[in-house]
């Protein structure tokens, strides 16, 4: 469970705990035998059938590789094709296919028209949940109503209190989101002008805490998300 360091509208900051809670349905697929079904993890080809190789084993003439595709399987192996995976590791590799260890990785900013707009360096951006400055309200509100048709909310986290302290600030800010039945936007910086980053080098998300209260009990929750809903201009 992590902390998070968190300021209510007041400006009086704690640190609490964030928890993501994953809710299992009751629903479950089966076989048509009615077995239980599993997953499994198939070898499809390897760096001798990938495309690239294919094409420099036939010259680098396309319409050569395209015929040999027609007329044969030179992009399967038999004796790796179809294996199961059991045990598995994430590598990155070189364009010559040789693993890289060191790396820098980027996150690409598109434009609405496609265009790369530019790059970040995710490597060096370290995460804000729980640093000196804590996670200020915005003051922006938003009905729930509106909230759910303009904002895609890819994850959400539920904030614990620790002490009895914490527990009457968090009731507090759920009581008031829950009264006013909207989403409160906050952020990271002296203003919460700044993307919540949950680890270091992470995706930057827009934050926003919803409350619920019953019978003196509370869910502060906090949602994600990095995708923004706009309607399209008329030319």
């Amino acid at each position: 469970m992590k902390a998070i360091h968190l300021a209510n509208a007041a400006r009086r900051d704690a640190q609490v705990a964030i928890d993501r809670n994953t809710v299992k349905g009751n629903l479950r697929s089966v076989l048509p035998d009615g077995q239980e079904k599993t997953a499994r993890r198939l070898v499809k080809n390897t760096l001798r059938t990938e495309w690239t190789a294919l094409l420099e084993h036939y010259g680098g003439e396309r319409e050569a590789l395209e015929r040999a595709l027609a007329e044969s399987d030179p992009d399967v192996e038999l004796e790796t094709a179809g294996r199961y995976l059991s045990r598995t590791r994430r590598v990155y590799v070189s364009q010559q296919n040789t693993v890289v260890y060191r790396l820098n990785l980027y996150q690409v900013v598109h434009g609405a028209d496609g265009g790369e707009l530019e790059r970040r360096d995710v490597n060096k951006v370290p995460p804000n949940i729980d640093a000196e400055q804590p996670l200020v309200w915005t003051g922006k509100k938003f009905p729930k109503s509106e909230a759910v048709r303009r904002f895609v909310f890819s994850r959400s986290y539920q904030l614990r209190h620790i002490n009895g302290v914490t527990f009457d600030f968090l009731f507090n800010m759920a009581k008031e989101l829950n009264d006013s039945k909207s989403l409160m936007l906050i952020g990271g910086g002296a203003r919460g002008a700044q993307p919540v980053i949950l680890t270091r080098g992470g995706q930057p998300y827009r934050a926003f805490l919803e409350g619920r209260v019953f019978e003196g009990c509370y869910a502060l929750i906090l949602h994600l998300s990095d995708i923004e809903l706009k309607e399209l201009e008329e030319a």
